[in-house]
């Protein structure tokens, strides 16, 4: 509107200027004699003929100019068509402009935040590598026998898989914790499968209950278990050959390590009872797992009697099984 309203101010002057020029002329014309009135029609004319004339030399002098104009009206013409070919094909192609702009914000973005988190894995480097070392670690010290350490290890993987749960290395690290764990755990069984004394056990069972993967009855059965694992171990390699030598050793072996293994029992779990009356309750693990291995052993002893023919042998034999019993 400031434009029209600027284009047309112009057009207004000229106009007014028009008509102050007639109302001058015409005053003039209100002054002359009659005479001079006749008059104006031939000086008018005799103007007219005067102007054209001076056109037409105009015209023949400056024809190069009005045919330069000419071209360069045509010439702007056709470009003005060609620039408003190009404008629509611009006009069409702003909305794939807008869309591809948008993209490249988007792109941009991502990449700025995958910057970012480069940057911070970059500051972060030698705490990851630490982390990543820990399943390495844990592996180490669990071949070296030093549980401490692999189950402080344990824990602290625990510890960042609940604040960071949601990070796969976290996830693969918890994973590979757990397997080393599993392997931890089979050693320690095996451990108490073998010939240990009661500051061993104490120790062993420590590492399991900081391990939290049995309760206190499963615990209880898992050394039983272990414990007549070594147990049977040791009475098969017994020397079946001679059944005096062999009953000797046989009852040995019973008054030794079944008395080591109660006490071992007792003194790792304090609360069992162990009595006859308790035999379907926790406390009855210790009673029942004593009854299979004197059933065992009176087996053993039935089993191997018939070949001793000596009466001495036999009453040695004898004496042995007493003195077993009583030790028990």
């Amino acid at each position: 509107m400031v434009n029209a309203m600027a284009a047309d101010a112009p057009s207004k002057d000229r106009t007014t200027a028009l008509f102050e020029s007639e109302d001058s002329y015409v005053s003039d014309l209100l002054s002359y004699s009659l005479e001079r009135l006749n008059k104006e029609p031939e000086l008018l004319k005799s103007d007219a003929d005067r102007i054209e004339r001076h056109l037409q030399e105009v015209a023949v002098k400056h024809y190069r100019s009005f045919i330069t104009a000419a071209e360069c009206v045509k010439t702007v013409h056709s470009e003005v068509t060609q620039v408003n070919a190009h404008l629509e094909e611009l006009l069409e192609g702003l909305p794939a402009l807008e869309q591809g702009c948008r993209d490249f914000s988007q792109g941009a973005e991502q990449i700025t935040t995958k910057r970012a988190q480069n940057k911070q894995m970059l500051n972060c480097h030698s705490t990851l590598l630490d982390l990543l070392e820990v399943p390495q670690l844990m592996d180490t010290c669990v071949r070296n026998g030093n549980y401490d350490e692999a189950l402080d290890l344990e824990a602290f993987a625990a510890k960042l898989a609940v604040l960071h749960s949601t990070f796969p290395v976290v996830i693969s690290l918890k994973k590979e914790v757990k397997a080393i764990s599993q392997s931890m755990l089979q050693q320690l069984l095996h451990r108490l499968q073998s010939s240990i004394h009661l500051p061993e056990c104490l120790r062993l069972i420590g590492y399991l209950r900081r391990m939290a993967v049995f309760n206190e009855r499963e615990m209880r059965q898992n050394f039983l278990q272990c414990r007549e694992a070594w147990f049977t171990q040791v009475v098969e390699e017994l020397d079946r050959s001679n059944a005096y030598d062999f009953l000797k050793r046989l009852t040995d072996c019973h008054r030794m390590h079944l008395f080591d293994v109660v006490m071992q029992f007792r003194a790792i779990f304090t609360d069992d009872t162990s009595q006859a009356e308790d035999a379907t309750q926790d406390g009855g693990l210790l009673y029942s797992w004593g009854m299979h291995r004197v059933c065992a052993y009176l087996r053993e002893l039935e089993a191997a009697l018939p070949g001793i023919t000596e009466g001495s042998a036999l009453a040695s034999v004898l004496d042995h099984c007493m003195y077993c019993g009583m030790s028990l």
